[in-house]
């Protein structure tokens, strides 16, 4: 019998009490001081936390910091060591709840929350409960805003979720934290192994010295065709097949021959479509790396592709141009061209002012098929260290899941 089986049995034969998160700590909101003010953000100090910075369990750093005067002028708080902040509006909540524990003090983006637990409360623990229950709670509290998912403060502060005794949440979270601690080190391999791929990509896509190489603007070999709106209640089992802009940053890869979703029949003469070798192009994003993220459709038949997407047609091989797309040279241009409002977004006439190397076409289908294979060792989850990081993922979220399935003690 495990230490945790002991402690479960002699803590919790009986089940344990399930709480409000609302009353499980210090709730903290946030607010964003405009980035027109410098004052606000010159020379600033104190770490402001957003939803980019949420890119895995634990928030070590952040890029952007605050100036006193944002925090005296409110309504923005400091967040005290050791809260979980959690994203509470944003357009990836549709997929999951972003949540991760913070060590640092840090003031928060008007899109998140934090709870500072309350003695008796472990904050890995309550880190770990967020993770496992996220559907459930994007179910119960979340709404639509917009193009936004949100979840309303009020219904997740009413969310219950089980609290047994600190020992045994402290022995939950030592099993746990070393399942992830293993995870991380596959992780930091595969992030070793993504800049090896990045910089070989780059420097086989530099063709120096060629001169049968032009460098021209994408609008001079191609075409943007821009999508038409469709909405999710749009979508269907069966239909159109479809390329929503979303799913270009978490479904799709460098290419694409079937599509993940579709919309209704009825729709068709309303809708745009990207035909096999187009290379489909998400017109706006979160931040600025997302913008302009490309897929190249290989699919047997025209694709519907949403407003806040481009189709760029051209004589290009696509497979090679979405590689390009992806290079260091392309996405240094493209920054100047994205206009960084709320939500980034950038324009088919910005997207075509940007220079590609344009070799033979025996060289494009060379280039693509080299970095095809190398993409796949960093990429593909059926095989080789992706695989092998996304097993250990499910192993995590199994133990995780169980040991987190607790009967709630009866108050009768």
């Amino acid at each position: 019998m495990s230490r945790l089986d002991e402690l479960i049995r002699e803590l919790c034969r009986d089940g344990v009490p399930f709480r409000p998160l609302g009353e499980l700590g210090t709730w903290y909101g946030g607010g964003t001081p405009p980035k027109s003010n410098t004052e606000f953000w010159r020379e600033g100090t104190i770490p402001w936390l957003s939803p980019k910075d949420m890119t895995g369990e634990i928030v070590t750093s952040t890029e952007d910091r605050i100036a006193e005067a944002a925090v005296k002028k409110g309504p923005i708080r400091i967040v005290p060591p050791g809260a979980v902040a959690i994203v509470v509006r944003s357009n990836i909540l549709r997929r999951r709840l972003p949540t991760a524990f913070v060590p640092i003090s840090v003031t928060l983006n008007q899109d998140m929350r934090a709870v500072v637990p309350h003695d008796g409360v472990d904050v890995r623990y309550l880190s770990h409960v967020l993770h496992a229950r996220a559907a459930n709670i994007l179910e119960v509290a979340g709404r639509m805003a917009g193009s936004m998912a949100a979840i309303e403060s009020g219904r997740l502060a009413a969310y219950r979720v089980p609290v047994p005794p600190v020992e045994v949440q402290r022995e939950i979270v030592r099993v746990l934290d070393l399942f992830q601690s293993l995870e991380a080190e596959l992780e930091a391999e595969l992030e070793a192994r993504t800049l090896q791929y990045a910089h070989y990509r780059d420097s086989l896509l530099a063709f120096s010295q060629r001169t049968d190489v032009r460098y021209v603007p994408m609008a001079e070999v191609g075409e943007f065709i821009r999508g038409r709106r469709f909405t999710r209640a749009d979508f269907a089992a069966k239909g159109i097949p479809s390329i929503h802009y979303g799913e270009i940053y978490t479904h799709y890869g460098v290419s694409a021959v079937s599509t993940r979703s579709f919309v209704r029949d009825a729709l068709r003469g309303q809708l745009r479509f990207a035909e096999p070798r187009d290379v489909v192009i998400a017109a706006v994003g979160e931040t600025v790396e997302d913008v302009a993220k490309p897929v190249a459709w290989l699919g047997s038949g025209p694709v519907a592709i949403h407003d806040d997407s481009y189709a760029f047609r051209s004589g290009l091989d696509p497979t090679y141009v979405s590689h390009v797309m992806r290079s260091r040279t392309f996405q240094a241009q493209k920054s100047q061209f994205v206009a960084r409002a709320k939500v980034k977004r950038i324009s088919g006439d910005g997207l075509g002012r940007i220079v590609i190397p344009v070799p033979p076409m025996d060289d494009q289908l060379r280039v693509a098929g080299i970095l095809d294979k190398v993409d796949a060792l960093v990429n593909d989850l059926s095989i080789g260290l992706p695989a092998e990081l996304a097993a250990r993922r499910q192993q995590y979220e199994h133990y995780r899941d169980g040991l987190l399935n607790f009967d709630e003690l009866s108050t009768t």
